[in-house]
């Protein structure tokens, strides 16, 4: 799986891809498949600790552009990785890229397992949250009932409400990873369980890239894998018919 992730990321056009892995066997198969591993210790909380070790054992400038891209994403389109790289290099501003995607249904945008962003005017994200945000109080019935005048769209939300979800990509500049591991938990971390509010508690600021349409999904679940799989058998008995 790490090497289709791999082969989307040469893709987008970056200029070195490199998985960063604790296993030595992963590693093994990494670079007989003609990539670069880099072993990280088996301590790491998270992914950003373990890239910001990367960082650190590579020397990388402060300002190189370090995107993070999950070892179960292996449909995770090249053109998305490009676009959360280029719009970091576009806003000196930000420390972070993401990515987010309109909602247009209710269960969604009230799903715990679905993490929500909220903007500010220039894209920035004000906040993350698995409750749903933004609240449409009037809609949601806080209220003894809806406003009339409130125009409800096919999903049941309010037409022109701005539900974002959360594209779990990002995109770091490599002087933050560098400071990310002196930086203080967030209370609000700690209870939402989203490792990026760190960032915004310290005053960071995040970008985000809006896409048109959510990304394949990752491979969480033995079906996942299952359904994954069948895309690739498919896309390469495509390919040989075409020779």
């Amino acid at each position: 799986m790490v090497i289709r992730v791999a082969e989307q990321a040469a893709q987008s056009g970056a200029q070195q891809i490199w998985i960063a892995t604790d296993h030595h066997a992963i590693a093994g198969a990494v670079r007989e498949h003609g990539f670069k591993a880099c072993l990280t210790s088996d301590t790491h909380a998270s992914g950003t600790d373990r890239i910001a070790e990367v960082v650190a054992q590579h020397g990388w400038p402060d300002g190189t552009i370090v995107v993070n891209v999950q070892g179960d994403e292996p449909l995770i389109p090249p053109a998305l990785i490009r676009a959360v790289a280029g719009h970091l290099h576009n806003h000196p501003e930000c420390a972070i890229a993401t990515a987010c995607h309109a909602i247009h249904d209710e269960a969604s945008l009230r799903n715990p397992n679905i993490v929500k962003a909220v903007l500010d005017r220039q894209g920035h994200a004000m906040y993350f949250s698995r409750a749903p945000i933004p609240y449409p109080r009037d809609a949601f019935g806080v209220l003894p009932s809806p406003d009339p005048r409130e125009e409800v769209g096919k999903g049941g939300l309010p037409a022109g409400l701005p539900a974002l979800r959360h594209i779990g990509i990002y995109a770091y500049r490599a002087g933050f990873l560098r400071a990310y591991g002196q930086l203080a938990p967030a209370p609000v971390e700690h209870f939402e369980a989203l490792e990026q509010l760190r960032a915004l508690y310290h005053g960071y600021k995040i970008g985000v890239v809006i896409a048109d349409e959510a990304p394949p999904g990752g491979v969480d679940t033995e079906q996942d894998l299952h359904a994954t799989r069948q895309i690739f058998a498919t896309k390469t008995k495509s390919e040989e018919n075409n020779k």
